[in-house]
């Protein structure tokens, strides 16, 4: 799979171990070189995006997200989520953790988890959420039981997965929702009627984003949505947050 950041630099994608070992078979895409032909194998091992799209950018992830005011994001999906007290949390794809702080700060009377493939994120998520638990995992595959969770997050994250990624999470994330639980979902929103005639280059993840897609998507898996919040963010990005129940 390849794409772009924020930053506009192409991703590449690592094969790593799992934090949970039975992922049965998974498709891997190979090189441009190998004609990009898809290839299944039966292994503990997942191929994902890393936050910044190359493990050496992982560095510059935090000043991106204060670069594009992230925060403002983060702040918005912590206000449409209507925590209360007791409530539990899961953050999908917490990267390094700043949802997570954002929400700890406001609510500190809730129960956090998140959960990241990405190992090095996730430490640096870990010495700045003291009291939140995070695993090391998939979004198509979480580890957690049914009815585990109040309110779920994903914040920019959901491009990085290709469209059968995608239908699995949404699956997920209905099968650890307790009844009368929210799902928050933020993601970048490509305008319908300036799709295909901007000078940016579009990675093949960001043609599910285009219009309403996301929320389309989202009502496919059985979810009932609310209209989508537009903010734009610096260099004329657009991201859609989506609370869905």
């Amino acid at each position: 799979m390849a794409g772009r950041s924020l930053l506009g630099a192409r991703r590449t994608v690592r094969i790593v171990e799992s934090s949970h070992s039975n992922h049965g078979s998974v498709q891997i895409r190979r090189s441009k070189g190998s004609h990009n032909r898809i290839m299944t194998e039966t292994t503990s091992e997942r191929d994902y995006l890393p936050g910044m799209g190359k493990h050496f950018l992982l560095p510059l992830y935090d000043v991106v997200h204060r670069l594009f005011r992230v925060g403002r994001v983060h702040e918005e999906m912590i206000e449409r989520a209507g925590l209360t007290a007791g409530q539990r949390v899961l953050d999908i794809g917490c990267g390094t953790g700043n949802l997570l702080r954002a929400t700890a700060t406001r609510r500190p009377d809730v129960e956090l988890s998140g959960l990241d493939p990405d190992p090095k994120a996730l430490a640096r998520a870990r010495r700045k959420v003291k009291k939140a638990r995070l695993e090391r995992g998939f979004a198509q595959e979480l580890p957690y039981p049914d009815d585990s969770f109040d309110r779920v997050f994903s914040s920019l994250m959901l491009h990085h997965l290709d469209t059968k990624s995608k239908d699995e999470m949404l699956a997920e994330v209905r099968r650890v929702l307790r009844p009368g639980g929210v799902f928050v979902l933020a993601d970048i929103k490509v305008d319908q009627h300036s799709h295909g005639h901007g000078s940016r280059p579009m990675s093949e993840h960001l043609h599910d984003n285009v219009g309403d897609a996301i929320a389309q998507r989202l009502e496919a898996a059985g979810f009932t949505t609310e209209p989508t919040h537009t903010m734009i963010l610096r260099k004329n990005w657009q991201v859609g947050i989506e609370v869905a129940r």
